[in-house]
């Protein structure tokens, strides 16, 4: 009987651990999913960024085999000026279209420009880019996360793993606060009944006692 106690508050506390890891990621992605949201519409003409960090969706394989079409890549701001030849860089291309390509060449002419050149392309980038078009240094990439970042960003995809695991984790931790307190009340109760049966046999022995 102890043994299988012990176990069922071994699996409870796994399963706390594990909802409660499961919140603190979905609380995460929620987090950094409004703050990019908010200074979308702070910073209209600006990719909105995390702490510096700026997550782009790879949808051309210009790059390939480096970076993949439907991967999920990581850049960070940087200083323009510490650009060199042979990094790999985010940089608008137009107002709605950023495009991660190597640096080939940095020129210094009436301010610091640099070429690019996609890993898989065969020619280079027909227009220089300027240290204003510039929106991070690539850090790393993660294999075909891009599309699932972007059904996340589907209703659906809002539904179905954030919203929907976060209300089962509420649901979870109200039904488990109400055993703990149900079971903390029968405790509470047994421990009365059982106090009212020591006074009553001792309050018995003292009659005999009388008697």
């Amino acid at each position: 009987m102890a043994d299988e106690k012990r176990q069922n508050t071994t699996l409870g506390k796994v399963i706390s651990a594990a909802g409660i890891t499961a919140c603190l990621f979905l609380v995460s992605v929620l987090i950094v999913n409004v703050t990019f949201i908010v200074k979308s519409y702070l910073y209209p003409d600006k990719v909105p960024d995390f702490l510096g960090y700026k997550p782009f969706i790879v949808l051309s394989g210009s790059m390939e085999p480096t970076i993949f079409a439907g991967d999920l890549i990581i850049t960070k701001m940087i200083d323009p000026e510490t650009v060199a030849t042979g990094n790999v860089i985010a940089f608008r291309a137009d107002k709605n279209t950023v495009v991660t390509h190597r640096v080939t060449d940095v020129q210094t002419g009436d301010g610091k420009t640099f070429l690019t050149k996609g890993d898989g392309n065969t020619g280079a980038d027909a227009k220089a880019v300027t240290a204003g078009e510039i929106e991070g240094i690539y850090l790393s990439r993660f294999a075909g996360a891009g599309k699932f970042a972007l059904f996340l960003q589907t209703p659906i995809g809002m539904l179905v793993f954030v919203i929907t695991p976060l209300c089962l984790f509420i649901l979870y931790d109200a039904v488990s606060r109400n055993r703990r307190s149900r079971k903390k009340g029968e405790r509470e109760a047994a421990l009365e009944a059982e106090l009212a049966a020591l006074r009553a046999a001792k309050g018995g022995d003292q009659l005999g006692e009388i008697n």
